[in-house]
């Protein structure tokens, strides 16, 4: 069975994003992890704990994953035969 490699970018995209605005703001109301923080904001350039952070690692995260999960579909496809 093949995958439908652009719904799971698509997928993975919206997911990631969805994840990156929740921790931010997660963060902002003091609930979440700073050390989760602290290690998006050392792959995301320009990603802080505000609230337009969490539009840049939605944004960063839809991106990332979108091609991660993408690359993923494709070669599953590839190797599954």
């Amino acid at each position: 069975m093949k995958l439908d490699v652009k719904a799971l970018a698509l997928a993975g995209g919206i997911l990631w994003a969805a994840g990156m605005f929740i921790l931010t703001w997660l963060g902002i109301l003091g609930y979440g992890s700073s050390a989760a923080a602290e290690i998006a904001r050392s792959y995301y350039v320009g990603y802080t704990v505000t609230p337009v952070g969490s539009i840049v690692g939605a944004a960063y995260g839809f991106i990332d994953a979108g091609i991660g999960f993408g690359l993923l579909g494709y070669l599953y496809n590839r190797l599954a035969g």
